[in-house]
């Protein structure tokens, strides 16, 4: 099994990016939201925390595999509570992610259905038997997009948790905001104060630039 992709991103499409090693050029399923934040690292080399699948059928002889992956690990364990719903296949997990996964864990957590509803391919069905099965099991993943505070800020300067605290009281999911400026740190070491901290994390956010 490939768990775990990296290499130069050389291009990002709008639901798949190419990762290239040694020569080698992988396309890699993405979920919607991970899409603006991949693309603020174009051109720069990436780790993609990935799952594989095979998609076609058996009876017709054509079987292709196909690797989805997620910018960090912790989408990747919702991703897999996510398929083990009833109905919920990979193909119909990935379209419906086009929010970050700690929000749609706090949903639901919360049986926040209007919400989940408006998820691509989530009806009402879907929704309700998606809280039946997952409340109750995605709490470690809901805290953190809540806005709990998390005892490993030491990874962050004095600057960056500034502007990480000024991001969440702007309503941002604190554990969206913590990849934001964790990627910006990667692309910006010269940064040196919390605004400029604040608008590199919103680029990375928007996919506007690294």
């Amino acid at each position: 099994m490939i768990s775990r992709v990296k290499g130069k991103l050389v291009e990002v499409q709008e639901a798949a990016v190419v990762v290239e090693r040694d020569g080698i050029g992988l396309s890699v399923a993405v979920p919607g939201f991970a899409v603006g934040e991949l693309a603020a690292g174009r051109g720069r080399e990436v780790t993609l925390h990935t799952m594989l699948f095979i998609e076609g059928n058996q009876a017709g002889g054509h079987m292709e595999p196909v690797l989805v992956g997620f910018p960090q690990a912790t989408d990747k364990v919702f991703f897999r509570r996510f398929i083990s719903v009833k109905g919920i296949g990979w193909k119909k997990a990935l379209r419906a992610l086009s929010e970050p996964v700690g929000r749609i864990a706090a949903w639901i957590e919360s049986a926040d259905i209007a919400s989940l509803k408006r998820l691509p391919g989530i009806g009402a069905r879907a929704a309700e038997l998606i809280v039946a099965e997952l409340k109750g099991k995605l709490e470690d993943i809901a805290l953190a997009a809540g806005g709990i505070e998390r005892a490993d800020t030491g990874r962050f300067t004095e600057d960056q948790n500034a502007a990480l605290e000024v991001i969440v009281s702007l309503d941002d999911p604190r554990i969206e905001a913590e990849r934001w400026l964790e990627r910006a740190a990667m692309l910006h070491a010269e940064i040196d104060s919390p605004d400029d901290w604040i608008r590199a994390a919103y680029r990375v956010k928007t996919g506007v630039e690294g």
